[in-house]
């Protein structure tokens, strides 16, 4: 029997309209406010200021409705403003708005644990805890993984992504502007933080695969640091910001199974992957991985602050009480938005969702990367798609990246109503991260605007 799955609504028409001047007099003029009170090292893509957003459509204040291929960086999965999530929110600030689940405890933070419990891959005995950011999840998970294996080294990847906090920053890998600039550096950094390369297809310097991938991080790993000095191997299953990299296959079940072999912990960052975001509710199982803990943040809760590890209950009952914890982690009212948002993801099946927008756009961009010659490949999965763009002549060859041409397009397609994101070590990556519940009109109007911001910066 065929499951019966409902439909989004939405408060806002699912049109892009561009009124005129841009950005309009009243973004200027909070643009001018800002300037004046928020530090400069806070930096926005786009220079206008919202007043609403649903669906697949940002309103800005000026009265310009913008398509939004970004998601708040993959946050409004089931939308800006989803109905279930809005009406829990409001029910459950209307009761209370935080006791601090380590003073007095309260039962949403229970039913996230139960869902991620069921929602994580494997049928182990899993334990979880909840935090704010997604930075906060992973060093969380290295603290876990240390005290329960008593060692201290923990290995990260090239072109990794997972956060701007102090230990966070030596585990990312892109130094401008996340660990330093001209200006000088944020650190010094945490210790005992390894570096090994990733399974890039794209920029290997000839094809190499998955499981040979894999042996060249594990023979690096075993020279340099040894087995048995490793806590933790800690990788996105898809990469975020480093340019949406998809290893090549057999690349993370290999480094899954030596790492259980050598009593490692693996940690799956599944804070940009995670929650329908790849076509599953995590990117691990795409190639059926089962992770000794996942770091979450991001889609989980419809755009309210909340993160969690969820993990194989040995790892994470090994910290004694107080080890874990935090004021505002599993705020009750970011509990009830989550427990909404994935009841959404799930009445709307938003992982065949995911899988249907992958087959939209991918059509539409891998037809048009057979006609220009600044596509160096087209990737991702679900709705975690991205366009590597390289000099003009160099795809096959020397795939030089081209970030001048990203930029272009990002701008050009801003000025036409539709917000894309940046990203990559190299800057010459546009990465796209739709809200799931976008209609296929609307997403459609987004890819003919990308396209003709395309052929605009080839022909440039």
């Amino acid at each position: 029997m065929t499951m019966q799955t409902t439909q989004p609504t939405y408060r806002l028409e699912q049109k892009r309209k561009i009124t005129g001047e841009f950005p309009g007099p009243k973004s200027a003029e909070l643009g001018a406010r800002r300037a004046k009170v928020v530090a400069g090292g806070v930096a926005s893509s786009v220079p206008v200021y919202v007043a609403d957003a649903d669906g697949g459509i940002i309103l800005d204040v000026d009265g310009n409705s913008f398509i939004d291929l970004g998601s708040g960086i993959a946050v409004t999965s089931v939308g800006a403003s989803d109905p279930a999530v809005a009406a829990a929110v409001s029910e459950q600030v209307g009761r209370f708005t935080h006791t601090c689940f380590m003073v007095s405890p309260y039962e949403g933070y229970i039913a996230v644990a139960e869902k991620l419990a069921a929602l994580t891959p494997g049928d182990h005995e899993k334990r979880t805890v909840l935090f704010n950011s997604g930075a906060e999840a992973v060093e969380n998970a290295v603290k876990v993984a240390r005290i329960a294996t008593g060692r201290t080294a923990v290995v990260a990847f090239d072109h990794a992504y997972h956060g701007r906090t102090n230990l966070t920053m030596g585990l990312t890998a892109k130094a401008n502007p996340y660990k330093s600039s001209p200006a000088g550096s944020f650190g010094p950094f945490a210790p005992e933080i390894y570096r090994v390369p990733m399974s890039y297809p794209f920029r290997e310097e000839a094809e190499i695969k998955g499981e040979d991938a894999a042996r060249r991080a594990i023979t690096m790993i075993e020279k340099q640091i040894g087995a048995e000095n490793v806590a933790a191997i800690l990788i996105e299953p898809i990469q975020g910001e480093g340019g949406f990299i998809v290893p090549a296959e057999g690349f993370l079940p290999a480094l899954t199974a030596w790492a259980k072999e050598k009593g490692i912990v693996f940690i799956a960052d599944e804070v940009q992957a995670g929650f329908c975001r790849t076509g599953a509710w995590f990117a691990s199982e795409h190639e059926g991985i089962v992770p000794d803990i996942i770091t979450m943040a991001k889609g989980i809760a419809g755009g309210m602050p909340l993160s969690a590890i969820t993990g194989r209950a040995d790892l994470l009952d090994a910290v004694h009480p107080g080890g874990l914890g935090g004021t505002y982690g599993g705020n009750p009212v970011a509990c009830a938005a989550a427990l909404a948002a994935i009841q959404t993801m799930e009445e709307q099946d938003l992982n065949g969702r995911a899988r249907a927008i992958e087959e939209q756009v991918m059509g539409r961009l891998r037809a048009l990367a057979g006609e220009v010659d600044i596509i160096g490949e087209v990737r991702g999965r679900g709705a975690m798609l991205a366009l590597e763009f390289v000099q003009s002549g160099t795809a096959g060859s020397t795939k030089e990246p081209n970030a001048a041409a990203t930029k272009a397009i990002a701008d050009a397609c801003l000025k036409a109503g539709v917000i894309i994101l940046t990203c990559g070590t190299y800057g010459n990556v546009v990465r796209l991260l739709p809200p799931l519940v976008i209609s296929d009109e609307l997403l459609a109007d987004a890819l003919d605007v990308l396209e003709g911001a395309i052929r605009e910066a080839a022909a440039a």
